[in-house]
């Protein structure tokens, strides 16, 4: 299997080229040529394997330079203490929780398993320099990164996270990472600002060259990098296979897969997989008040020259949605002129429309819904109250679209609703949203959280309170290619 750009540089690349690089040259996201197709009987074959047996069979139809021995190796020691439970709680809703890793957040199923695609990548090009990964956060991403590649030998990693854009938690758990390859920066803007500032640094011939002579070579651990979005496919087989095992839906039966999410990348891992032979009759987009892919499913325009909203949901204050690239390419029959046209437009504008064919195919398949904070917060209390079961602000945002859709369709599809982030990564808004009190001190959050649920925090929460914060620096979006190039070079 070969990857090409979605914007159409006259190259493919093998998958370990496509992991090591991150982005295409010309700027575009990596897609393979073709995609696999998995049958039906080779869907129930996986339901009778572990998670990380199911894992590297999935990816091992995409990353087909890389055999299944190595592959099974890698999800195995990847995957060693978590993975992806699937609880039934009404008659329609399942939850998908993908939040039992390292870090508390659904990107470990790609960051814990990206730095052995990395590493092993590096081997099979013959690549001899230091890799540098360049990251920016929105929240989990950064600590779910900086986790997986601390000490790596031949990487390096800089995180790059919106000043006050992401809860305390989150900035603690990036900002105490331990690891002598690491660093952390805020950037005084949003995360658009500090996405926008991490491409700008990947599209920079010059330092690209510069870099490169002093023996460093840029890659991605967002979801720009196919490495990061392939593991996320898996997690959706297994979730179907989990369902049709508890007698809920049959083999062969269609359902619905909710994700809340900002940067689409987590939802376009469940379109990958349907495209792919995975049953799914609907997605839904679940966003927050940054409503920017609603508008895109619902009216066909993706504006984002709007206001920036800072939610309880943070993680998903995202306007500028960068795997939106992917799915565009294939709505539009894989004509990268079109993206393009797309993308320049977005540049130029802040915005653009879809042809009417992409249009027609996108809200064919995918509902658009939102919830600010009020509703998000009415969402955990009702659920908690009824069920007993605690979400987080983004997963709630999930539910409360689904309410919306199941209400205006009254389509009662079994639907995995995709849970992103334990409740405790969030403790100031999941006690308001309870009704309790919250305390100033951050730490005092989580443990009144405790004292309110009666669950205990996770580990790798409660032990920040006893870490110092190693990086406090902040720079302005303009100053970001100063400050790698110092940390590199000093």
């Amino acid at each position: 299997m070969q990857y090409i750009s979605t914007r159409g540089f006259d190259a493919a690349f093998t998958a370990a080229q496509a992991i090591q690089q991150g982005l295409a040259p010309d700027g575009g996201l990596f897609l393979p040529d073709q995609l696999p197709f998995f049958t039906m009987e080779e869907i129930r074959f996986l339901s009778d394997l572990s998670y990380a047996e199911r894992a590297a069979f999935v990816l091992s139809r995409f990353l087909t330079d890389y055999s299944y021995d190595e592959l099974l190796s890698y999800t195995r020691q990847a995957y060693a203490s978590f993975d992806a439970p699937l609880k039934v709680l009404t008659n329609t809703v399942s939850v998908l929780e993908l939040y039992h890793g390292p870090t508390c957040a659904f990107k470990d199923f790609a960051l814990q398993l990206l730095p052995y695609l990395l590493t092993g990548a590096l081997k099979k090009t013959g690549e001899e320099r230091t890799i540098v990964i360049l990251t920016a956060t929105s929240g989990d991403t950064g600590k779910a990164a900086l986790e997986g590649f601390a000490d790596v030998p031949g990487t390096r990693i800089a995180v790059f996270f919106p000043q006050g854009g992401t809860s305390a938690i989150q900035r603690m758990q990036m900002t105490t990472q331990a690891g002598e390859n690491v660093v952390v920066f805020a950037v005084e803007g949003n995360f658009d600002d500090a996405q926008t500032g991490v491409k700008r640094l990947f599209s920079d011939p010059a330092l690209r060259e510069e870099l490169a002579q002093k023996g460093f070579l840029f890659s991605s651990a967002n979801s720009i990098n196919w490495g990061r979005l392939a593991p996320q496919i898996a997690y959706y087989f297994s979730a179907y296979c989990d369902l049709a095992s508890s007698g809920r839906i049959a083999f062969g039966d269609a359902v619905n897969i909710d994700v809340p999410t900002g940067n689409f990348g987590n939802i376009l891992a469940a379109y990958l997989a349907s495209c792919c032979g995975l049953p799914v009759h609907r997605f839904l987009c679940a966003s927050n008040s940054n409503q920017v892919l609603t508008d895109l499913i619902r009216t066909g325009t993706y504006d984002a020259a709007r206001p920036f909203y800072t939610t309880a949901s943070p993680s998903m204050d995202i306007l500028i949605s960068s795997n939106l690239e992917r799915l565009l390419y294939l709505l539009s029959d894989r004509d990268p002129s079109i993206v393009r046209g797309y993308m320049d437009s977005l540049a130029e504008t802040g915005k653009y429309t879809l042809e009417s064919g992409a249009f027609s195919a996108l809200s064919e398949r995918f509902y658009g819904g939102c919830a600010d904070d009020a509703m998000t917060f009415e969402t955990i209390r009702k659920v908690y109250e009824d069920s007993g079961y605690l979400l987080d602000t983004h997963t709630a945002v999930g539910w409360n679209v689904y309410e919306q859709y199941a209400s205006e369709t009254g389509d009662t599809t079994p639907t995995i609703l995709a849970a992103t982030a334990d409740p405790f990564k969030f403790p100031a808004s999941v006690l308001k949203a309870l009704g309790a009190a919250v305390p100033e001190d951050d730490f005092a959050q989580l443990h009144a959280l405790e004292t309110c649920t009666g669950r205990k925090a996770p580990a790798a929460l409660a032990s920040l309170e006893e870490k110092e914060e190693r990086f406090q620096s902040s720079v302005a979006p303009a100053a970001m290619k100063a400050a790698i190039t110092h940390w590199l070079t000093e």
